[in-house]
């Protein structure tokens, strides 16, 4: 009895020496990092879009899963394709794992591929993971006159461009490799205010993603307006393919294929693009965040994806979940940076439009009436015009803001104030707005 009491004392005096010497030590240090942390998600395009409303839709659950469950503050740096906010991400930004970036998902490539801007190696990065293996599609109003692809190699229709992503590259790869008669008309914002220049008759169509596009074209589509006309992906997406949507690939034969290209480097050149596609909307962190958070943070991404509350969320947003590990990505991009340097040069070719492209004509228009309510921190303002209510969006870098003659910023805007937008269209961003009150 007496032996198995000093085991005893002895094992209990174990037991509380261990947990004093062990105590301390075991507390998670990722979760008291993030643990009344204040993270930043930034967005390499302008709100409203596809990219925005997943970079939102993520930083609203996210924090669910992470340790420490840290709060977020979402900032939209668009600039270049998203070279700009991704600079920022690696040479400016606190590299201790507390900034996010939903980044473009061509720019990897772009980076690889050797063009001009770039300040990151796309293979450093920290890659966490996307929530859609996008397919893409281009579509075209019914007013084009257009119900295949096949007229497409006789006849030229206006494609509105917004950049060096979707909206220009395959019109350019697809007349410069399949002899196709696209013709660009750059100069759009965004691809939101590129749909709304076809609901205009400004242009016949628009190359992007199928989830982008059914959000952005919405009734309009539903309606029956616009028909997809051409799809793009590694391989045949179901819903397109149901819907009788040709792939690219269909095309890619040695009838089709223009000189000097072959079948094959056309092939080749082609699964490169989509590549980035199967990355279709991607996060990343920074190059030097300590590996320990980026696999915390890895796992807290994963796990969002099959929140049920998180993918109600998003069907509510009309945005496809289809997740894509932060492992898989990163994988894909050192693919994509293995690839030989002559095959990148060629592809920097084929994505250049070598035709005469027009410049839209973005024609603003001013709208006046009282502040109703503002949102998201004054990043959404709206107003009571002639009893019907207008937003208009606000950008902290590229709208111009005054209150009562003065330069202000847009959490000085209040409702009840007296408020002029100027911009493209109701919903669309603000050039300037001129509140009194």
């Amino acid at each position: 009895m007496r032996v198995g009491t000093i085991a005893g004392a002895f094992a209990i005096a174990g037991a509380v020496g261990l947990a004093a010497v062990t105590g301390p030590a075991s507390a998670d240090p990722v979760a008291e990092f993030y643990k009344g942390k204040r993270m930043q998600m930034l967005v390499g395009s302008t709100p409203g879009g596809g990219y925005d409303t997943y970079a939102r839709l993520t930083t609203r659950h996210l924090s669910r899963h992470i340790p420490g469950k840290p709060s977020w503050i979402v900032k939209n740096m668009p600039g270049a394709g998203g070279i700009v906010v991704t600079n920022f991400l690696s040479n400016v930004a606190p590299q201790d794992g507390s900034v996010m970036a939903m980044i473009q998902r061509n720019l990897a490539l772009v980076q690889i591929m050797g063009q001009k801007g770039p300040q990151f190696e796309a293979k450093d990065l920290n890659w966490i993971g996307s929530l859609a293996n996008e397919a893409g599609v281009c579509a075209l109003d019914k007013r084009a006159g257009i119900t295949k692809f096949d007229q497409l190699f006789t006849k030229s229709v206006l494609m509105g461009g917004a950049g060096p992503n979707d909206l220009e590259i395959q019109p350019a790869m697809m007349n410069n490799l399949l002899g196709t008669k696209f013709q660009l008309v750059k100069g759009y914002p965004s691809a939101t205010a590129v749909q709304l220049a076809i609901q205009r008759g400004e242009v016949h169509g628009v190359c992007q993603s199928w989830s982008s596009f059914k959000a952005a074209a919405g009734k309009y589509y539903a309606e029956g307006n616009i028909i997809p006309i051409i799809q793009h992906g590694l391989k045949p997406y179901p819903e397109l393919t149901k819907l009788g949507v040709a792939p690219i690939f269909d095309y890619v034969t040695k009838e089709r294929v223009q000189a000097p290209y072959t079948v094959d480097q056309v092939r080749s050149l082609f699964n490169l693009v989509y590549a980035a596609k199967t990355m279709g909307r991607p996060f990343t962190m920074g190059p030097k965040v300590p590996m320990e958070r980026v696999k915390a943070i890895r796992t807290a991404f994963n796990a969002m994806s099959k929140d049920p509350r998180f993918l109600a969320d998003a069907e509510k947003q009309r945005r496809d979940v289809e997740l894509v590990t932060g492992d898989e990505i990163q994988k894909i991009v050192n693919d994509m940076a293995a690839t030989p340097k002559a095959t990148l040069e060629l592809l920097e070719d084929v994505q250049q439009y070598k035709g005469k492209a027009k410049m839209a004509k973005i024609e603003m228009v001013k709208h006046t009436g009282k502040v109703t309510a503002t949102k998201k921190g004054g990043r959404r303002i709206v107003i009571d015009r002639k009893g019907k209510s207008a937003t208009a969006k606000v950008s902290g870098s590229r709208t111009k803001l005054t209150v009562n003659g003065k330069k202000a910023k847009r959490k000085a805007i209040k409702v009840g104030m007296t408020c002029t937008f100027t911009y493209p269209g109701a919903g669309e961003e603000a050039k300037t707005i001129d509140c009194k009150g």
